[in-house]
């Protein structure tokens, strides 16, 4: 299957129902023949409370279609993708105190049995099924474990750190296994897949890490711009913020910041001014100029790796759709009137 696309939301349209099937077909493995189905159940209900808000499951069936000219092979690990990601989402609201709503169809310990089904058991089942030799199955599970050993050891970091101490080197080394560690994982698996060499997997494996950080840096200013804040409310130790904290004129003006976001936590107020500091035009410089040197980095590696020309346009798309600066400068309140 030949895909000419322009973009990856294009290659998705094409591409939905093959993976899909791909899920489908992972999910009723759950069920034994004398089964009642409960696990298959969860799962299903999992997949459709922790939808994906961008269809970056087809990543892996570029890189594919970059180094081989298809797409299609790699439907298996883009479900792989969707299933990785349902866990860790789930586990990552988990950890910030809200996992499943009463109202939701599926209880939290329903969701955290499916969350480890789905991260863990369908995704090696489906390499397991691949019709492909036995070494590179090994070769594609080890590429599994290390994706939740490095993505956890972000995480955790993530969970862990103190803005006081945070800078911005501190951070991009957290998003980089956070979120680097699975992109890079399934970046690996699909040129692995496609017979790439040793140095060519390498490569790609360092994409996904590069490609991870922006697109972490792009859900932070999601999450600004939609006034969810979870951040704010969570105290994640963000980029944008160590960017304010790193670069705050007075020793004062960096214990105010602090200060602030600790207060956000709890205070609506607080998060509206601490979002007006680091929306202000000094920060944002900063931000937008980091932002442009991981797409420059990005680019430079699919220069690097090369392949085939009908497809790694929509790579290129991806990357400069991922590092666009989406957060504007606000505006400083106009001064009051001087009494008279």
């Amino acid at each position: 299957m030949v895909v000419n696309c322009i973009t990856y939301v294009d290659l998705h349209r094409h591409v939905a129902a093959d993976i899909q099937a791909e899920l489908e077909a992972a999910v009723s493995t759950l069920t034994p023949a004398s089964g009642a189905g409960a696990a298959r159940s969860a799962v299903s209900r999992l997949l459709r409370h922790q939808k994906m808000r961008h269809p970056l499951s087809v990543l892996p069936m570029m890189v594919h279609a970059v180094e081989t000219g298809q797409p299609g092979p790699a439907a298996p690990l883009a479900a792989v993708h969707v299933l990785w990601w349902t866990s860790a989402c789930y586990l990552d609201d988990l950890a910030d105190g809200h996992g499943t709503a009463s109202s939701d169809s599926i209880g939290r310990d329903e969701a955290l049995l499916a969350s480890a089904l789905s991260g863990m058991v369908l995704p090696v089942r489906i390499v397991r099924s691949l019709p492909v030799p036995a070494a590179l199955q090994v070769a594609l599970t080890a590429e599994i474990a290390t994706g939740w050993a490095v993505g956890a050891e972000g995480q955790l970091t993530d969970i862990d750190a103190d803005a006081e101490y945070a800078n911005r080197n501190s951070v991009i080394e957290t998003y980089r296994g956070k979120s680097g560690g699975p992109y890079s994982m399934i970046t690996a698996m699909a040129a692995l897949l496609a017979g790439a060499s040793d140095e060519r997997v390498e490569l790609w494996r360092e994409f996904g890490y590069i490609f991870g950080i922006l697109w972490q840096l792009f859900n932070d200013q999601e999450d600004i711009l939609s006034g969810r804040n979870e951040d704010l409310v969570n105290g994640t130790v963000t980029y944008l913020l160590t960017c304010a904290l790193d670069d705050a004129p007075t020793a004062r003006a960096r214990e105010d910041l602090l200060d602030l976001g600790l207060a956000a936590r709890r205070c609506a107020r607080a998060r509206e001014e601490l979002t007006g500091r680091l929306l202000a035009p000094d920060v944002l410089a900063r931000f937008a100029a980091d932002l442009d040197a991981f797409r420059v980095e990005a680019h430079r590696l699919l220069t690097v790796l090369g392949g085939d020309e009908r497809h790694m346009p929509v790579m290129r798309h991806l990357v400069d759709h991922s590092a666009r600066m989406l957060l504007r400068a606000r505006l400083a309140p106009a001064p009051a009137p001087a009494a008279v």
